[in-house]
Formats: C-alpha cells, sequence, structure tokens
C-alpha cells in the first residue's frame, strides 16, 4: 500500500490537522523525514501553504489545532506544537499549547526546526528575591494587586500555577487568579518550591 493511500486510510481521508476533505496532499513533517508512514501527514492545500509559508498564516484557520492535538499520530502532534508556538502571540494558543503534553522524544522533533526558541537571548525572568522563573512554576503574591476590568483584588499568599512568560517583557508573568488570566509583574512574585 501506497504511503498516500495508508495516509487517506488513517486520516478518513481529511487534512490531519483540520478535517478539510479537498486538495489533500502528503506533507514530509521537518527535519529530514524518510518518509515514513509516522513522519507524515495528510493535509490541505491551505494547511500546507501556511506551513511552507509562515508570512501567510491566518491565525483563525489553526483554531482547528483545539481538535486535531489531540491526535495519537505523533507527527500530528509535532506540527501541531510547532504551530501553536508560531502563533502563541495571539494568546488562545498559548492555552492550548499549555494543555499540549508530548514526550521528551516528540519535543525534541518539535523544536528541532528552531520553533519556539528567539534568535535574540531569551530575557530572564527574575521573582521579587532574584529566582529565576521559568514557564509552569508556581509563585506567590507578595501584596494585594488590584487587577484592572476585572473587579477583583489578588490577595497577598495566592499561589499561582502554571505561570507563563511574557517572551518579549522580562518584567512580566501570567497566570490564573480566581479563574482570569492576568499579567502580573515578576516584581510582586515569588517561586513557590
Amino acid at each position: 500500500m501506497s504511503t498516500e493511500k495508508a495516509l487517506h486510510q488513517r486520516s478518513g481521508s481529511k487534512c490531519e490537522l483540520c478535517s478539510a476533505t479537498e486538495k489533500l496532499s502528503v506533507y514530509e513533517v521537518p527535519p529530514a523525514s524518510n518518509g515514513l508512514i509516522d513522519e507524515v501527514i495528510l493535509v490541505c492545500e491551505t494547511c500546507k501553504e501556511q506551513l511552507e509559508n509562515p508570512e501567510k498564516m491566518e491565525a483563525n484557520h489553526w483554531r482547528s489545532l483545539n481538535d486535531s492535538m489531540w491526535s495519537q499520530v505523533p507527527a500530528v502532534q509535532v506540527v501541531a506544537w510547532r504551530m501553536l508556538t508560531r502563533l502563541s502571540g495571539e494568546g488562545w494558543p498559548q492555552d492550548l499549547l499549555e494543555m499540549l503534553y508530548l514526550d521528551e522524544e516528540l519535543q525534541t522533533w518539535a523544536e528541532a526546526t528552531g520553533e519556539g526558541q528567539n534568535s535574540e537571548s531569551d530575557a530572564t525572568h527574575l521573582d521579587s528575591n532574584g529566582v529565576e522563573l521559568e514557564a509552569g512554576d508556581t509563585v506567590t503574591l507578595i501584596k494585594d494587586l488590584n487587577v484592572k476590568g476585572a473587579n477583583f483584588t489578588a490577595k497577598r499568599g495566592t499561589a499561582v500555577r502554571g505561570i507563563s512568560l511574557v517572551q518579549d517583557n522580562p518584567e512580566h508573568i501570567e497566570g490564573r487568579v480566581n479563574g482570569q488570566r492576568i499579567v502580573i509583574l515578576t516584581k510582586f512574585v515569588k517561586k513557590s518550591g
């Protein structure tokens, strides 16, 4: 059975990223795919165009990753991670990225193209004590913070779990307090644990 036939069978003749059913073709997931069934996916013309030409990216097209990122196919998971990483500045992809787990081998494959790594040196996020913060850390608020636009005060001592780092600003992190995703200044938190 040809690779393309096997992909049509695996995917039900749908794009494995957005479920489109027309103009499907084989996409070899870089780097240097051997064309093996586990290293290729079936994609539509729109997905392929945007995968190969990041400047033509249409963020709303990729909302379908909300479903396809849960695929059991490793190559689909890798491409979903790459696209969510590429779009993380949009806001909603960051939430999906936080839910997407790749084992070490898949994470290495996903990062092999340099996706998600800034060319300039990443700014270091430091808490109020000068301790380096990393994405996923838990921090504790060291003072009451009025949350603008949400009409509540985040109380001192509140634990904020699973923080995200704001890539272009080392003084800002993001986290959920009272179910709201908020931006917090690093000088108002201390790393827990």
